[in-house]
């Protein structure tokens, strides 16, 4: 039998067909989000993806699952991102040591993690410069007569080569002229802490967060601080500008990133959902009571960030010929 078309026939079927598409494309998102973290559970960016996890999951209107992917010094969960399909529902959360420090420590690594999207500020925090209760400096003045008197007998950890803590002590020591230090790596901030206040090396750099615990109970001496202006949680551990060295602002930041492509509508959606959880009292207070700052801000700033520290760790980072181990 053959089908007669009538003109409002065809303006039915090709309307239907136009409008097939966008009923395949629901809203964003309509099924949980994963937010894959490339390192261990008990992390500072392990912290950073659950202290947001609830308010996430508020601002949203769907789950939120948190992928721990540790390895490769966090190029593992880096790189599960980066190939993703750019969808939303496949997020990083990141820190600058996979993002902006091992491109420049491991020549080996085959993809650009700058080409991912950022889309917002998850929280941040200044280091803390830390001394073993053994030596006999109270400021950084005092610190870097006493470093120099040592003639190379002085030590500092550092979470892993490459690291952030790593590279940022390297700065110091330039900022202080130079004293002979040994560098001594550990496998985590956990690991190098245990070590430190046992006395095996004598100063350490790591984020306030990190070190706050150990500060507190009066088993390590916070030095100075590297943010702009002191840290509430440690009011009497001045800056690194109060002490003489100028444009000093080390942060480590981390942030949430999506893979590349990701539609824009994606990222401002995100974006606003960082912003709102950043805003939750409770969870402001759990993140600065660690001594961390909130996030938030814009996707252009996160990468702006990205950017300034990728130049910044690879001119240290050549200067001091690191390279991950």
């Amino acid at each position: 039998m053959t089908q007669t078309f009538t003109r409002r026939t065809t303006l039915a079927l090709g309307a239907g067909a136009l409008a097939a598409p966008a009923l395949a494309q629901a809203p964003w998102p309509n099924r949980p989000v994963t937010l894959v973290v490339g390192f261990p559970p008990g992390g500072q960016t392990d912290f950073a993806a659950r202290v947001l996890q609830n308010g996430l999951q508020q601002a949203l209107g769907q789950p939120v699952v948190i992928d721990n992917r540790g390895g490769a010094g966090g190029n593992l969960g880096t790189e599960t991102v980066m190939r993703a399909r750019p969808d939303g529902y496949t997020l990083l959360v990141g820190n600058a040591n996979p993002l902006v420090i091992n491109p420049h420590t491991m020549p080996s690594m085959t993809f650009n993690p700058l080409e991912l999207e950022p889309i917002a500020m998850m929280l941040q925090s200044g280091l803390i410069f830390c001394t073993h209760p053994s030596v006999p400096a109270k400021t950084v003045a005092e610190f870097a007569a006493w470093a120099k008197s040592k003639k190379g007998d002085v030590d500092y950890g550092s979470a892993s080569s490459g690291s952030l803590s790593h590279v940022a002590m390297e700065l110091f020591r330039s900022r202080i002229g130079g004293p002979e230090m040994t560098h001594v790596p550990y496998r985590g901030s956990g690991p190098a802490m245990q070590d430190f206040i046992a006395g095996r090396f004598q100063v350490m750099a790591d984020g306030a967060s990190v070190v706050a615990p150990f500060v507190q109970a009066k088993q390590i001496n916070g030095l100075m601080v590297t943010t702009a202006e002191r840290i509430p949680a440690f009011p009497d551990i001045p800056t690194a500008a109060e002490q003489g060295i100028q444009d000093f602002v080390v942060l480590a930041w981390i942030g949430l990133f999506a893979p590349k492509g990701t539609p824009k509508d994606i990222i401002q959606r995100a974006n606003a959902a960082v912003n709102q959880a950043c805003q939750d009292e409770a969870i402001r207070r759990n993140i600065t009571s660690r001594g961390d700052e909130p996030g938030g801000g814009t996707a252009e700033g996160l990468g702006e960030i990205m950017r300034r520290d990728h130049a910044r760790w690879g001119a240290v980072v050549k200067a001091n010929n690191i390279r991950a181990e």
